[in-house]
């Protein structure tokens, strides 16, 4: 059997990365080298790239409306089945809380895996892949008249932000109007820090994000807003997270008035807009995505495809990572999540659940954010069962996966 110890440092990560979560969690009891590795930010955010067995999951959030609880679960993307029940196909995850003043937490959005929740100034980050969450300190401000929540990952740093946009005026609009606060949270120090970034707020602009997830991408994140100027059309507002300064991106070709409905995507690795065009003030007519080809040119947006609805019931959720569509189907009793190829206009079923209200869903990732954080581990009634971990727990889970030679 061969000894640990002699396993030479610098082949250890590639090993390590090959290996399930739960084994790597366990395995940080080795020795204190092994935990340093594996919680360290540069095995961590490596780790997100190297884990092909998770690559055709999705995460689906939806609200129970009979138990009043929002749940979790996992899908396979390959899931051709109507019966929901399928334990090999749809896996249920442990939501470890609750909200205290309604049936369900705002979902603020996810960055690479890691959720950010929010019920006031209380605002939740939870990396369902490790079941481990953390609440954040009391941000800075508090009494403000509305205030805006958004996830991403500064690419210049490796660090999951939150940021935090907190109005002074109850009219925004207005002419005049004082700038919004801006504090910014950083996982890596812990702690909310008040920025600058509303001194390039731009004047008479509005977010309108209130039930949407804000999308993150190369290191900002993308609000839809709305332009009250001369321009009175919706325009799209970014927060660049390494910067801390806000941009305005235009819409394609003034398309979109002030009333569009329409959020912010991404589509293939590219910014996107989902739009919907209505027959009359409720009947939705089609949903077209837009992508911006070319990073921060507005010429470069083009329109992608679009999906006549002809009145169904259909919401699109987002994007598979093969270009496919997610779609919640809306039905009397409950939802369908569909796939729908918009080249072949295939569509196919990939669950059911039985709500029809919040849902989210999205590609589902290995991530070990959090893993160094010690506050508030989900899975509560394993604290007791034994942990020690031993060096032939960790041979013997490389031998079973082929990493070593005797």
């Amino acid at each position: 059997m061969l000894d640990l110890e002699y396993l030479p440092y610098d082949v250890l990560p590639d090993i390590l990365h090959g290996l399930p979560v739960k084994s790597l969690i366990r395995f940080r009891c080795v020795s204190k080298s092994w935990n340093s590795l594996i919680t360290s930010p540069a095995f961590i955010n490596s780790n997100l790239t190297r884990s092909p067995s998770d690559s055709n999951k999705l995460i689906v959030r939806y609200l129970d409306v009979i138990c009043q609880v929002e749940r979790y679960k996992l899908i396979y993307e390959d899931n051709d089945n109507d019966d929901s029940s399928s334990s090999e196909q749809i896996q249920d995850l442990e939501f470890p809380l609750r909200c205290s003043s309604r049936d369900y937490f705002q979902l603020v959005g996810s960055a690479n895996g890691l959720f950010c929740l929010h019920e006031g100034n209380r605002v939740i980050l939870w990396n369902p892949c490790i079941r481990k969450f953390i609440t954040l300190p009391n941000p800075s401000f508090i009494d403000v008249f509305h205030c805006y929540l958004a996830i991403g990952f500064d690419l210049r740093t490796d660090d999951y932000k939150v940021v935090r946009i907190a109005y002074q005026s109850v009219n925004v609009r207005c002419e005049g109007a004082k700038p919004p606060l801006v504090e910014v949270y950083s996982v890596s120090e812990g702690s909310w820090r008040v920025t600058s970034g509303g001194d390039s707020y731009p004047h008479r602009i509005t977010i309108r994000n209130w039930h949407h997830q804000v999308p993150s991408l190369n290191g900002a994140v993308y609000f839809t807003a709305k332009d009250w100027g001369d321009a009175q059309s919706s325009i799209v507002l970014s927060f660049d997270l390494g910067d801390e300064v806000f941009r305005l991106i235009s819409l394609p070709n003034g398309k979109f008035g002030l009333d569009a409905d329409i959020r912010t995507s991404v589509f293939n690795g590219l910014l996107s807009l989902i739009c919907y065009g209505y027959q009359h003030l409720s009947i939705v007519k089609s949903c077209s995505v837009w992508v911006m080809k070319e990073d921060g040119v507005v010429d470069s947006w083009t329109k992608q495809f679009t999906i006549e609805l002809n009145m169904l019931r259909w919401k699109v959720l987002g994007f598979l990572k093969n270009d496919h569509v997610l779609v919640q189907k809306i039905k009397s009793h409950g939802s369908k999540l569909l796939s729908y190829d918009p080249e072949s206009q295939q569509v196919k079923n990939l669950g059911f659940y039985r709500s029809t209200y919040y849902s989210y869903a999205d590609n589902y990732a290995r991530n070990l954010t959090l893993l160094d954080k010690p506050n508030d581990v989900v899975s509560k009634r394993k604290v007791s069962k034994k942990r020690k971990c031993s060096q032939l727990d960790a041979t013997s889970a490389f031998a079973g996966a082929g990493l070593l030679f005797s």
